[in-house]
């Protein structure tokens, strides 16, 4: 592992040096020769790449997903057996993923959507009922609620955590609520405490969000292990990747008998008590396959190396950013043991850069080589939310004045200024070295440095 410099020495360093040695071991061997930083990096004084200036990184990062050779074995295994469909490897996976997670159930699916999908349709949710989410989150925790002709409920966000503000949750419960819905966002895990607290005192069912959350804990139990049930996603840029795929986490039996019959076609699970019974009648085919679950299988020997890379350069990367002025780490509760860091997410402060604008921002950072995004829009204003309730099928089931009702309602201040000034960076950055987090935050005091420049032009 890289030498650990001082942070503040660093942060007035003119001229730090080159990558180096990532690291050793496999995981550093397959991607070592993927990074490729020049020796030397610009100093502070030199105009920021934007504006011509030479980039603090080469634009060359670890790629994703990563490929060993045991996934091809696994694949080429499955394909020559002719055995496609559902079968020993999907079924060896939930036995694996459950136990990973210390979870009594795992029901393996094609999406974390339709993970989330299944999850609301195995408790009977459908026209009328609410569902509470954030509104910080991918479009599918709320397009799932949108297919079962629920109505979405938003509890604003938290700004220092990016999560469900769990002190605005009992105020958004009507007698209709059906279920909460906390993302574990970023790989962050939300305030479970206090959730299911209130979940607890209305028997409100809880089904969380963990599709960025691969190993991520609370109190030292997996995230996904909370709750009615927890919802993964394994779609090709989440920390555990088959290219697409989900799974849903439950230690209730009945829950995951339902579960196993809405995703695949009504059929009992084939260890379920004879007792086992479920009617609510609606279904379909929401199944995982045999590729899938063997290419997660041989992924899943390589996961805890993985997670430990990037918790700790998250950590020193979170050190460093936290010294540079307008800029904000996202804070975690004391309750999460284990951030899973599918991004690292901080909230940037034009005041504090001659008041460049975020985007400005964004754009200055990656040209010096760092990918970023400025992250979600506020999903509560979705156009494809607000077309969905205003659509003939959702004014029959609510009527007009309650829809219009709905958009007065579901309005969330603290989200919209969360939308306005976060940046993120993607988790294949934190598979490095401490040596590149410095250059991050050396791009960063760059951009700092000449931000009157960049906002000029």
């Amino acid at each position: 592992m890289a030498r650990r410099n001082n942070r503040r020495q660093f942060l007035v360093n003119t001229g730090v040096l080159g990558l180096g040695s990532i690291g050793s071991g496999s995981l550093m061997t397959a991607f070592s020769q993927q990074v490729n930083v020049p020796n030397v990096v610009p100093d502070l004084q030199e105009k920021p790449a934007l504006l011509g200036g030479k980039p603090v990184l080469s634009r060359s990062w670890p790629s994703w997903p990563m490929v060993h050779k045991t996934d091809e074995d696994a694949i080429m295994e499955v394909l020559r057996a002719g055995r496609w469909y559902r079968n020993r490897s999907v079924e060896e996976f939930e036995e694996r993923y459950a136990e990973l997670n210390s979870a009594r159930f795992c029901i393996a699916t094609s999406s974390g959507t339709t993970a989330l999908f299944t999850s609301l349709g195995a408790l009977g949710i459908g026209p009328g009922d609410e569902v509470i989410v954030p509104p910080f989150t991918f479009m599918a925790t709320v397009t799932v609620v949108l297919l079962h002709y629920a109505l979405p409920v938003f509890v604003d966000s938290d700004l220092e955590t990016f999560l469900m503000d769990p002190k605005k949750l009992e105020a958004a419960i009507t007698p209709r609520t059906k279920a909460i819905i906390p993302v574990h966002i970023g790989g962050n895990v939300a305030n479970l405490d206090e959730i299911l607290a209130v979940a607890e005192r209305h028997k409100i069912p809880v089904i969380g969000d963990a599709c960025q959350a691969h190993l991520a804990e609370w109190r030292g139990k997996s995230a996904g292990s909370w709750g009615t049930t927890g919802c993964y996603s394994f779609q090709l840029s989440k920390n555990l990747c088959s290219g697409e795929g989900g799974a849903i986490l439950t230690n209730d039996e009945a829950i995951a008998d339902a579960c196993f019959a809405f995703h695949n076609c009504y059929r009992k699970r084939p260890k379920a008590a004879a007792t086992a019974d479920f009617s609510f009648g609606r279904n379909g085919n929401f199944r995982m396959t045999e590729f899938q679950g063997a290419l997660l299988l041989s992924q899943m020997e390589r996961i805890r190396e993985r997670a430990d890379l990037r918790s700790d350069n998250a950590a020193y990367l979170t050190k460093l950013l936290s010294e540079i002025p307008g800029i904000s780490p996202a804070r975690q509760y004391p309750q999460c043991t284990r951030n899973a860091y599918h991004l690292f997410m901080f909230r940037y402060d034009p005041a504090e850069f001659s008041d460049l604008p975020r985007n400005r921002f964004v754009n200055a950072l990656r040209a010096e080589g760092v990918p970023c995004s400025p992250g979600y829009s506020p999903l509560n204003k979705e156009k494809f939310l607000l077309d969905a309730l205003r659509s003939e099928a959702y004014l029959r089931v609510y009527g007009r004045e309650a829809i219009d009702a709905w958009l007065q309602k579901n309005e969330c201040p603290e989200n919209d200024k969360l939308c306005e000034h976060s940046v993120w960076f993607y988790q294949n950055v934190l598979l490095t070295d401490h040596q590149t987090m410095e250059k991050i935050a050396l791009a960063i005091n760059k951009i700092k440095k000449h931000a009157g420049d960049l906002r000029k032009g």
